[in-house]
C-alpha cells in the first residue's frame, strides 16, 4: 500500500471542481427528500444529468456514452457521489451486469440496451434471490422453458432491489432440472416492462425499497439469452465475482469497504456538530476526553473500512458500521433516536437512520458469512466448505 501524497495535475482539479459544482446544482434537497420519501435507491432525472454528461459510465470512450476517464477521475467522481449521499444502488446494480451484457449479448441486445446504459435511461436490476435461494443461487428454481425461438418464464425472485426503476433483470433461471445445480441454469437479460411480469414493493428496516418480482407465463425471445444453454453460471462468475469485491485487485487507488464507510462518515460528522454544541447542563460534550476518544476511533475504523481490500473490507466494513453507529447513537442518547421529522432531532435524523440501516448491510452483496468463506477459500487456500447431505440428528 502506497501511503505516500498523491499529486493532482490541473487537468484533475478542474475535473474535481467541474464535479463539485456540478452536484452542487443538480443533487438537491429535493433528490435527497424523493430518497428520504421512498428508499429508491436511484432518482431518475439526477441520473440523466450525469449521462448527459457522460459521467454513468465515465470509463467508456466517448463514442460509447463515456468520457473515457482515466482510474484518479472515476475514483473523483465516486467519492463525491458517496460523500454526498447520492442514490445510487441502481446505478451500481447496472455496472455490474453491463459487462456481462458486454460480453455474452447478441449485436442486436447490445445495440438495444447499452448506448441507453451511457445515458442512465437503460438499467439493470440483479435476478438471483429466490425464497429458498438465497445465498446459494445455483439453487433457483425459476423455470425457463424453450418454444421454438422463444422462452417461457415462470418464479419468483424476491430481494430484488431496484427493479421498480430498471428496464431489464439479469436473470438466474433453471433450464435442465435434471442436471447439476451448476450445470442447468441459464442467464437471461429479461424485459421487465412485458406481460407476465409483476414487481412488489418491501420495505426494508432501513427504509429502502427492495421487490418481489413474480415472473407468469412469460414469453421472452431466445435473443435476450446469455451466454450458452445450461451455462449460465459461467456467465454469472464474473458480475457475481464483482460483487463480491473478487476483482482484479492492485490497482493502486482500489478501496474496500463496498461503500459503507461512507455512511459512518456522515454520521461521525452529524455527531462532530451535535459536540461541539453546549448540552442542556451547559457542558460542552467535545471537552471531555472520552468523547473525543470515542470520536477518533470511530475516524480510524472510517480508515480501515476504506483500506481493507474485496471482502475483507465488506465484512470489515460492514461491522464496523454495525458497531459504530450503536456507539454512536449511545454517546448522543435518546435525542440521537429521533427521527429527521421531529424537531429536536440531532443531525437531521441521520443518527437514527444509520443505526437501522447498518443492520442490514450483512446481507447486502452476499452474506458477510458468505465473504468469510470466500476468505477461506480463494485466499488462504482452506477447502471448499460443503455441508453434508447425509448429516444425521442425534438422537435422544
Amino acid at each position: 500500500m502506497d501511503f505516500s501524497k498523491l499529486e493532482l495535475d490541473e487537468e484533475t482539479r478542474q475535473f474535481w471542481d467541474e464535479v463539485r459544482a456540478f452536484l452542487d446544482e443538480h443533487l438537491t434537497e429535493e433528490v435527497h427528500e424523493q430518497e428520504w420519501r421512498t428508499g429508491d435507491g436511484y432518482n431518475v432525472e439526477f441520473w440523466k444529468k450525469l449521462g448527459e454528461k457522460g459521467w454513468v459510465m465515465p470509463h467508456w470512450s466517448p463514442e460509447e456514452g463515456g468520457i473515457g476517464a482515466n482510474q484518479l477521475q472515476m475514483a473523483i467522481l465516486n467519492k463525491e457521489l458517496r460523500g454526498r449521499h447520492a442514490p445510487m444502488i441502481t446505478n451500481g446494480t447496472t455496472s455490474l451486469v453491463v459487462g456481462a451484457v458486454r460480453q455474452w449479448a447478441t449485436d442486436e441486445v447490445k445495440a438495444e440496451v447499452l448506448p441507453g446504459v451511457a445515458k442512465a435511461t437503460v438499467r439493470f436490476c440483479l435476478g438471483y434471490t429466490e425464497p429458498d435461494a438465497g445465498s446459494d443461487l445455483a439453487s433457483a428454481r425459476t423455470r425457463a422453458i424453450r418454444d421454438g425461438d422463444e422462452w417461457i418464464v415462470n418464479g419468483q425472485k424476491m430481494f430484488t432491489t431496484g427493479a421498480q426503476n430498471c428496464q431489464y433483470a439479469f436473470l438466474v433461471a433453471r433450464t435442465n432440472p435434471d442436471a447439476a445445480k451448476h450445470k442447468g441454469i441459464t442467464m437471461f437479460l429479461m424485459p421487465l416492462e412485458v406481460p407476465g411480469v409483476e414487481i412488489t414493493a418491501i420495505h426494508t428496516l432501513g427504509g429502502e425499497r427492495t421487490n418481489f418480482v413474480f415472473f407468469d407465463n412469460v414469453r421472452i425471445s431466445d435473443t435476450y439469452r446469455l451466454g450458452p444453454v445450461d451455462q449460465g453460471w459461467m456467465v454469472l462468475n464474473g458480475p457475481l465475482s464483482a460483487e463480491h469485491g473478487m476483482g482484479t485487485g492492485g490497482e493502486p487507488l482500489e478501496t474496500g469497504g463496498m461503500g459503507f464507510s461512507h455512511m459512518l462518515a456522515r454520521i461521525l460528522g452529524k455527531v462532530e456538530d451535535w459536540a461541539r454544541q453546549p448540552g442542556p447542563d451547559g457542558r460542552i460534550p467535545l471537552q471531555d476526553p472520552t468523547v473525543r476518544q470515542r470520536l477518533a476511533r470511530v475516524a480510524l475504523d472510517i480508515e480501515v473500512s476504506d483500506l481493507a481490500p474485496g471482502p475483507m473490507g465488506r465484512i470489515v466494513s460492514s461491522e464496523l458500521l454495525i458497531q459504530d453507529a450503536a456507539d454512536l447513537l449511545d454517546l448522543v442518547g435518546p435525542l440521537g433516536l429521533l427521527t429527521r421529522d421531529e424537531d429536536e432531532a440531532v443531525g437531521e435524523g441521520w443518527i437514527e437512520y444509520a443505526h437501522r440501516y447498518a443492520q442490514g448491510t450483512a446481507t447486502y452483496g452476499g452474506t458477510t458469512d458468505v465473504h468469510r468463506n470466500i476468505i477461506a477459500e480463494h485466499y488462504l487456500g482452506l477447502p471448499r466448505s460443503r455441508p453434508s447431505n447425509n448429516a444425521k440428528s442425534p438422537v435422544g
